[in-house]
């Protein structure tokens, strides 16, 4: 079998490695997003792949037809990518939600967002105030 035969699956092998590099490399969200979403279609394109045989026809009763092809994988993805659409736009709504909260789509920058309001918290459950803390930092600065 020669390995060029196998073009599909090369082509699935790149999207997913793409679509995974995307979301652990990049900070911002709405990249991760589209990260996901390509890593997605490699899957789809796989399970379409799969489903094809060489030769054969859609599965139509007819004397002159002897290969079928299964069409239940390519209904399996026609869901699928529904599916994916609709988490899609969910996760993109959670973005636009995220950056009304914090102010910012970048992941590092909601994590420190979050690691001071927790500090802050801390300190004001043992007792110090806001206006407190204000001027220590002021003071180290």
């Amino acid at each position: 079998m020669n390995i060029l035969g196998l073009y599909n699956y090369w082509i699935v092998v790149v999207l997913m490695m793409i679509g995974f590099y995307i979301v652990i490399a990049h900070e911002n969200l709405i990249k991760k997003l589209v990260g996901v979403s390509i890593f997605q279609t490699s899957v789809f394109f796989f399970y379409i792949s799969m489903g094809k045989i060489s030769g054969a026809t859609a599965p139509i009763l007819d004397e002159r037809y002897h290969l079928y092809s299964n069409p239940l994988p390519h209904v399996l993805i026609l869901t699928a990518i529904v599916v994916g659409i609709a988490t899609t736009a969910l996760g993109l709504a959670l973005v636009v939600r995220i950056q009304e909260a914090y102010g910012s789509i970048e992941e590092n920058e909601i994590q420190d967002q979050d690691t001071h309001d927790l500090i802050e918290c801390q300190l004001e459950a043992y007792g110090f105030r806001k206006d407190h803390i204000y001027s220590i930092q002021k003071f180290e600065e």
